[in-house]
């Protein structure tokens, strides 16, 4: 009782002589503070949407311009040809208000901030113009064209300096809508190598009578909506791909991060959570200041920025027919979950974040705890990996009152979620089990340990390895790369650790003790938590995955072949691919589409006709090896292609999802669009971008390579790659399929994988 009155800021009595009023000092200085914390953070987003606004000039460029009029005015020049003389005239508030010559100043000031506002919106409208061109992209490898060579001349003057994260927002292009032709073109080339004569004829009188019938129809209102959103992919992909999905999350829709392979700064889970739980709150301040850089390409051009606005402070919430992202705006916590308990840790104390030194206190007392969960508490979380009408029943009967309301609260509005695992993992090079553990670890845990609705859950294991599980539906895997590289490599080279393993600097304050959440669950809801616990059982059981830790050559010698690297991973996997399973099949890349405002992906098509005539040349022994490298190379130049094609918004992939969009609100069925969004991709790869910061430098700290991570199969009878390029000599890639199916095996196709590079290294070896 005696924590439960401190926790109030005033209490009062009545008596016989009156109100006895007891202030609670410490409580409403803790009001206090946590006013003045929002309101700064309030201060702090409009003075970066004003800088923003003003962008590519700067705030103070107002000044100087209204300075230059107001010296020309007072010189007896009129530099605006009359206009102040007319704003004089027809504002009479200002004669009646202002003297004769602080009128005069007053027009001055008004001309000056119509004539900066004019100004700044000709310089955004001239960069957005400016980054419709793609011709860059285009230019043969190694030679500049002059037209390109101008371009980014003029994009890096009208640029700016110093921007802020979300700087250059206003000046993205939008997301441009393809012709029906040109999809409908593309799609027939890349359905060819997959289908039979007789297959394709049928197919391609199909695809035309769609594309001379239905599709004109669909185009007109897909081109209103392009006219009318921001970016007329990104909400519809949001939606219907990810929240109206009705089977487990778990697995089949989140992806997970792992460790640096190659550096273990401390086995101590308590100070590797305090170090790396630091990094991630400094990240989450810069990213709420924008002071992160804005990622640009070829260090000109800028990517879109809006997934980062979601990383913090997010989670899924299940529904019925749909879920929906809930945001907040902040949060002064995070929870933590250990043996089967909840805990609400703070992580500011009077006025600042707590120091790494004081976190490890704080998560030392967690793991020293040593109360036992409640009934059903420990399996409570598998509510979030199992099918989401049963959570969103669950969670409507069970957790809309009482203890339940308030500890789910708490878990949903929380800044993300930290789970310490009782069991030790690692990276051993000489033993391949212990990577394919880790990868099992965090893609899934043990179904429970996680919650898979928040934006990303930290895994700290027991011995101080960590890694991560991120739901996906409000971001895709390059924004939790970079908030990953940030902080392991602060973790790393910032931070460090004493020489018995824990963190460094003495704490300056005892920092406020983790509050166990409490919760009701009585035994319905014990039956549906069970109830999901073996739903996601039998998911997670079902998965086959092995991380293949590839050191054989990396992104160095593929650069000697003059190939791109993602071009020529790419073109290896069809090759193990069609060895594995003797055929080829519909193969899915993911590019990113951040060159336009709100985009997010779009699907590359790796299986083509030249690559399917390289990989029939590799195993065809009256081939020479120049004919095999000529394969290659008009493979992965086609390949190029392509990509540049989804970058730029050329692909047709999201042109075809939102015509069936389209054509469902209409209530009208096509055939063809029913064919085509039902093709199961049997081979679903993503590359795993790295070194999105200046902060990782691996020439000097190679040692400080990431494994990477993956993701679940597409497929029920497919894998799912995910490669990252790691270094100069690495690769890892994180393979996946189901155990129940007959066809594939995690581990046979990465064997395939290994014998399709080292082949294709012999071509050029060989030469």
């Amino acid at each position: 009782m005696a924590e439960a009155h401190s926790a109030v800021a005033f209490s009062f009595t009545v008596t016989h002589e009156g109100v006895d009023v007891n202030l609670n000092h410490e409580a409403l200085k803790a009001v206090w503070q946590s006013g003045v914390r929002s309101w700064k953070k309030r201060l702090g987003r409009a003075k970066n949407k004003f800088k923003n606004g003003a962008y590519p000039a700067s705030p103070i460029s107002l000044l100087f311009v209204a300075t230059m009029v107001l010296a020309l005015r007072l010189g007896g020049v009129d530099p605006s040809f009359g206009i102040i003389d007319g704003i004089e005239t027809y504002t009479p508030m200002l004669s009646k208000v202002f003297s004769e010559n602080l009128a005069t100043y007053a027009s001055c000031i008004i001309y000056s901030t119509i004539l900066w506002f004019s100004i700044i919106q000709l310089l955004k409208y001239t960069l957005k113009l400016l980054l419709t061109y793609h011709g860059w992209m285009f230019d043969e490898r190694g030679k500049i064209s002059l037209k390109t060579k101008l371009w980014v001349a003029l994009v890096r003057v009208l640029g700016g300096r110093k921007p802020l994260l979300m700087s250059y927002q206003a000046s993205l292009p939008k997301l441009p809508l393809p012709s029906v032709d040109d999809t409908i073109k593309k799609y027939l080339l890349s359905v060819r190598p997959l289908l039979n004569v007789e297959d394709y004829e049928r197919m391609e009188k199909m695809a035309n009578e769609f594309k001379d019938g239905l599709a004109r129809k669909l185009q007109r209102y897909l081109l209103l909506k392009s006219w009318w959103s921001t970016n007329y992919v990104s909400d519809w992909w949001e939606e219907y791909v990810y929240l109206r999905g009705r089977s487990p999350i778990m697995v089949n829709s989140n992806f997970y991060g792992v460790d640096a392979v190659l550096v273990h700064p401390t086995k101590i889970p308590a100070a590797r959570a305090g170090n790396i739980v630091y990094c991630m709150l400094q990240y989450r301040r810069e990213l709420d200041r924008e002071e992160l850089n804005p990622l640009l390409l070829n260090k000109t051009v800028p990517l879109c920025s809006a997934q980062y606005e979601r990383q913090f402070n997010t989670t899924r919430v299940p529904g019925i027919e749909t879920d929906q992202i809930v945001h907040y705006k902040d949060s002064k916590h995070i929870v933590v979950y250990h043996r089967g308990r909840y805990f609400k840790v703070f992580i500011h104390f009077k006025g600042r974040l707590l120091k790494p030194c004081e976190l490890e206190r704080t998560f030392q007392k967690i793991l020293d705890d040593p109360s036992n969960p409640v009934e059903g508490e420990e399996r409570l979380a598998s509510l979030t990996a199992g099918e989401r009408i049963h959570w969103a029943v669950t969670r409507k009967d069970f957790f809309n009152t009482g203890k339940n309301k308030t500890s789910l609260d708490t878990i949903e509005k929380a800044a993300f979620f930290l789970t310490f695992d009782d069991e030790p993992q690692d990276f051993d090079i000489n033993d391949q089990s212990s990577f394919d553990r880790f990868g099992h670890c965090m893609i899934h845990g043990k179904g429970y340990d996680r919650w898979f609705d928040k934006s990303f859950s930290l895994v700290v294991t027991s011995n101080g390895r960590i890694g991560f599980n991120a739901e996906h539906s409000w971001a895709d895997a390059p924004i939790m790369a970079h908030l990953w590289e940030y902080s392991v490599t602060d973790d790393h080279q910032l931070l460090g650790y004493t020489p018995d393993g824990h963190t460094l600097g003495e704490p300056e304050v005892i920092p406020p003790n983790p509050v166990r959440l409490e919760w009701e669950l009585h035994g319905p809801c014990i039956k549906a938590i069970e109830s999901s616990y073996q739903v996601a059982k039998k998911l997670l059981d079902d998965v086959d995955l092995r991380i293949l830790f590839f050191n054989n050559y990396g992104k160095g010698f593929m650069k000697k072949c003059k190939t791109s690297p993602d071009a020529y991973i790419q073109m290896a996997l069809q090759l193990a691919y069609y060895r594995d399973a003797g055929n080829f099949c519909f193969t899915y890349e993911s590019s990113m589409t951040r060159l336009f405002r709100e985009g997010r992906t779009e699907t590359v098509r790796p299986c083509t006709l030249e690559s399917c005539e390289f990989v029939r040349a590799m195993d065809d022994m009256t081939k020479t090896n120049a004919e095999r490298i000529a394969a290659l190379t008009k493979a992965a130049d086609r390949h190029q292609m392509a990509y540049r094609d989804s970058m730029t918004g050329a692909g047709l992939d999201r042109h075809l999802f939102c015509l069936y969009v389209v054509s469902k609100y209409i209530r009208t069925d096509s055939p063809f669009l029913s064919h085509v969004l039902n093709e199961p991709w049997r081979l679903s790869t993503s590359q795993t971008p790295h070194q999105q910061t200046d902060k990782l430098d691996l020439i000097k700290h190679p040692e400080h390579i990431s494994g990477g991570g993956g993701f679940g199969p597409v497929a029920d009878d497919g894998y799912g790659v995910s490669y990252i390029i790691a270094g100069e000599d690495v690769i890892f890639f994180h393979v996946t399929c189901k155990k129940s199916c007959t066809t594939t095996d995690a581990s046979r196709f990465s064997n395939h994988i290994v014998i399709a590079l080292s082949d294709i290294k012999a071509l050029f070896n060989k030469k």
